[in-house]
């Protein structure tokens, strides 16, 4: 019994070891990994002039938690998605009228838009970038910014809007 306990130590200290070793191995590239990074994140702070335009709409009609997701790096069926949030039903047809109105002006239509009837959730699909425009109640329980976590978040104010 002697033997096997000596065995199972020393698989463990082995096993203890080579994770130690992946370890430092990993972190290595992170580190050298981190001016790409910073470098794409740079870039990527462009956005195109619809969604500069989009998002310049909704906070005319005073939307509010106005965020970008940037979801270039990630497995994603469109490149950004808009999220803004209207108090009520009423700011948040408002809100996406003001959208639809002024990308319509740019000669872009919406491929589809759904929820405008309910209004607690109004989506308007433009197929490269998403607008989603949500009570504050229902922002909140579906939660788009945790559930697409790994996309870049740019948090937009009008200031920022208004120099866009």
């Amino acid at each position: 019994m002697a033997k096997t306990e000596r065995k199972r130590t020393n698989v463990a200290g082995r096993s203890a070891k080579a994770l130690s070793t992946t370890r430092t191995e990993s972190a290595e590239p992170a580190e050298t990994a981190k001016p790409k990074r910073a470098a794409s994140a740079a870039r990527s702070r462009k956005v195109p002039a619809e969604i500069s335009r989009a998002v310049t709409a909704a906070l005319d009609k005073k939307a509010q938690d106005v965020v970008i997701l940037d979801l270039r790096n990630t497995p994603a069926f469109t490149d950004f998605f808009i999220l803004c949030s209207g108090l009520n039903q009423r700011q948040v047809k408002a809100i996406s009228d003001a959208v639809e109105d002024a990308l319509r002006a740019a000669k872009l239509r919406p491929a589809h838009i759904e929820g405008y009837d309910r209004a607690e959730w109004i989506l308007m699909d433009y197929f490269s970038f998403i607008v989603h425009v949500f009570t504050p109640q229902t922002r909140t329980f579906y939660a788009l910014e945790r559930l697409w976590g790994d996309a870049e978040r740019i948090d937009v104010t009008e200031e920022q809007a208004k120099r866009a």
